[in-house]
């Protein structure tokens, strides 16, 4: 089909353990031997293949990104069309085709993607062709959709917008000759809908995209009994169906057996080579879907055109009396990243109907959400040629974000902070196909795969428990160093330097949590610059100590909560113990607390001990769990002094100072930790600590009676001295 038509065509394998299919046609394709000339085009490279197949030392046994040709490797099963559609988008000429298991349709993401028919666009996008593959069985039990009848599978496939094709049997030459026919219906039909849309022709709704349902007996040409029982056609036939051909002569000779059943010296000369007549039927250049550049999509990447963060700097004037929405700010931003990439067509926001929520709506000035379905006169924002993808699962986002990015483009995922999680192994599995390719020399860097994380835990006081978790970045925390950042900016104008930061780095995974709701502004855009660039820093502004003499305290924040209830505490520490000397350190970059060793961010000890100390308490507020700033710095010097406070698994519907004091992470607790950790200081601060301790007894009778924060908690601002 590829020759016939010169179909531009990239493959999904979703069954993972497909793969071998994948190597051994790129194989045969001549572009595998292109790229590790070691496995020749002959019998000697041949057998290399085979020796390093699933073997130590050699390849993994799935469509791994060793695989030319791959996008996906398909071991954790569900991804497959998702990927495929996010490949499709803004690639006009493209065509992917995506096996999907009957085992993998089972899963809920898999069954979500049947809808992304709902966001494609004919007149801008490729195509996806959808093959479902029902060969009946799972590794030992049967498939739903492999026992449903061809009328159920029809009228299924119809409502959600398709149109099936089916072939069915299990006599090879007649399946071969039903799927060429079948080919050539479905692509001739994506042409179709392609040339009417990219015509002018408007049609009403989303089209009916073609896909294929193929039944085949599981084991197909392998054996039909092993050792006096059902292979072919049974749930046997997974990954190994002879187990012991090397202890076993009965096994070995099944195998043999199978092996020359599909007669080798047909295909092959005495040499090992492919004849030249079959060779001659593959496609050439990159035609080859081993030899795709979108298969490789860093070969394809363009910078994105990207404006001066300058431009959208906020002027705090006196510190902390700004009170602006941080997202909101970075939403121009965005908004105008989007229009200077029309052109490119190179760049999308995805997320779970959040835009808007995020305070992200700007961008709806310049484009708007894509939707291929009926648009009624009273809908907003909605339009066939929109750039923003909203849909209510976060599978999906997260799917299409990776097969857009895999494929050489730009994004962001936006997304409540609690909520993603949904997708914590979806980002697993990006992460470990991201360190793979990364000592793949021929693997080109593709796009970072960016997540503003908001309506972050310490501002889902209104939606309750449910809402409140901050963990995602305690399993981003887990990856290898070189491949994840976590930034925490506590203000508009760092989180423009990180959002900007981001989107111009490639072969990452870069979290950025930020707060939506309106919050006192720190820094001027050159001070927030110089913050970002170091990771870590003392705000002197914000510090008492003296030149040259340690402080008696180290106050240290990460995240814009955090960083407001730090300063807050310092303020109530210095008004009421002024001979107190205090250091203020705010960290953005998260695992800049890491040795060196551990993270190329990290600070080396010197650098660390210059600001933490070698030897003085440390109050650390943190925007999560405490213990992840334990297990970053625990190699530190100061380790033992480093006192963590964060959130500790308490949470409600309730005021958003109260979730801070339920957690213990509000300005009295950290003021009262403060002198309890100073050596000496407790007992010369007796009257401080009643009185932050009274504040509490009274912030807790106030939220129950008005149902909101004490005034002086609502009204604080950083002293202007």
């Amino acid at each position: 089909m590829i020759r016939a038509r010169d179909l531009d065509i990239i493959y999904i394998c979703g069954p993972g353990h497909g793969g071998p299919g994948m190597v051994a046609n790129t194989y045969l394709e001549g572009s595998y031997s292109e790229i590790y000339p070691d496995i020749s085009e002959d019998a000697e490279g041949m057998r290399k293949l085979f020796r390093q197949f699933s073997f130590p030392g050699g390849i993994p046994s799935h469509a791994a990104p060793e695989t030319p040709g791959s996008i996906h490797e398909g071991g954790e099963l569900g991804y497959a069309l998702v990927h495929a559609y996010g490949a499709a988008f803004d690639n006009p000429d493209l065509i992917v085709a995506c096996v999907v298991g009957d085992g993998e349709a089972e899963t809920g993401p898999l069954a979500a993607s049947w809808h992304s028919n709902k966001f494609l666009n004919p007149a801008r996008d490729g195509a996806v062709l959808p093959i479902l593959h029902l060969n009946g069985y799972k590794i030992a039990n049967p498939t739903i959709l492999g026992r449903a009848g061809d009328d159920d599978l029809r009228r299924l496939f119809e409502g959600y917008g398709y149109e099936p094709f089916f072939v069915d049997g299990h006599e090879p030459r007649d399946m071969h000759q039903q799927m060429a026919a079948t080919l050539d219906s479905v692509f001739g039909r994506i042409r179709e809908i392609q040339k009417q849309a990219r015509g002018g022709e408007t049609a009403e709704g989303c089209p009916r995209w073609p896909m294929i349902v193929l039944r085949s007996p599981k084991g197909w040409t392998g054996p039909k009994e092993v050792d006096g029982k059902m292979v072919e056609g049974f749930w046997r036939a997974h990954q190994v169906p002879v187990s012991n051909c090397r202890g076993d002569d009965g096994h070995r000779k099944i195998l043999e057996d199978w092996m020359r059943g599909y007669d080798p010296e047909d295909l092959f000369g005495a040499d090992g080579r492919l004849k030249p007549e079959l060779r001659a039927l593959a496609p050439v250049g990159k035609r080859r879907m081993g030899a795709n550049p979108h298969a490789n999509g860093g070969l394809l990447r363009r910078e994105l055109d990207t404006p001066d963060i300058s431009d959208y700097a906020v002027v705090i004037g006196k510190r902390g009396s700004a009170m602006v929405q941080s997202t909101e700010i970075l939403g121009h931003y965005l908004r105008d990243t989007m229009k200077r990439n029309e052109a490119a067509a190179n760049f999308r926001i995805f997320g779970p109907d959040e835009t808007e929520s995020n305070r992200l709506g700007s961008i709806f000035e310049v484009t708007d959400r894509v939707w291929m379905e009926d648009i009624e006169p009273y809908d907003i924002h909605l339009s066939r040629d929109g750039r923003v993808m909203e849909v209510l699962s976060e599978h999906l986002c997260q799917g299409w974000l990776e097969g857009y990015l895999l494929t050489g483009r730009h994004g962001l995922f936006s997304c409540y902070e609690a909520f993603i999680h949904i997708i914590d192994s979806m980002f697993n599995q990006h992460a470990k196909w991201l360190k793979v390719t990364r000592e793949l020399e021929w693997r080109k860097p593709i796009s970072s795969l960016n997540y503003l994380l908001t309506s972050h835990v310490w501002r889902q006081d209104h939606n309750g428990f449910s809402h409140q978790d901050p963990g995602f970045v305690d399993l981003v925390a887990n990856k290898k160093a070189d491949i994840v950042r976590i930034y925490l900016p506590p203000d508009a104008n760092t989180l423009l330097w990180v959002g900007d930061h981001c989107l111009r780095t490639y072969d990452r995974v870069n979290v950025i949590v930020a707060g939506k709701q309106p919050e006192p502004q720190w820094l001027s855009m050159d001070e927030a610059m110089k913050h970002c660039e170091a990771g870590i820093g003392i705000w002197h502004w914000a510090s008492n100590e003296e030149d040259a003499v340690a402080p008696d305290l180290v106050m240290a924040c990460a995240g814009d909560v955090p960083t407001m209830e730090t300063l807050a505490a310092v303020d109530l520490l210095r008004k009421a113990i002024p001979e107190l000397k205090i250091r203020t350190v705010n960290v953005v970059d998260l695992l800049a607390l890491q040795s060196r060793d551990q993270h190329p961010h990290g600070l080396t000890d010197e650098a660390f001990d210059a600001i933490f100390t070698s030897d003085k308490p440390v109050i650390f507020a943190y925007h999560g769990y405490p213990y992840l700033i334990h297990r970053l710095t625990y190699k530190r010097t100061n380790h033992v002094n480093i006192h963590v406070r964060g959130f500790i698994e308490e949470g409600t519907t309730t005021t958003p100072f109260d979730m801070t004091v339920l957690n213990e992470l509000d300005r009295y607790h950290l003021a009262i930790e403060a002198i309890e950790r100073v050596p000496g200081l407790k007992e010369k601060a007796g009257e401080a600590l009643a009185a932050f301790r009274r504040k509490l007894s009274e912030h807790h009778d106030y939220v129950r009676e008005h149902g909101e924060d004490m005034p002086e908690v609502r009204n604080w601002t950083w002293p202007a001295t």
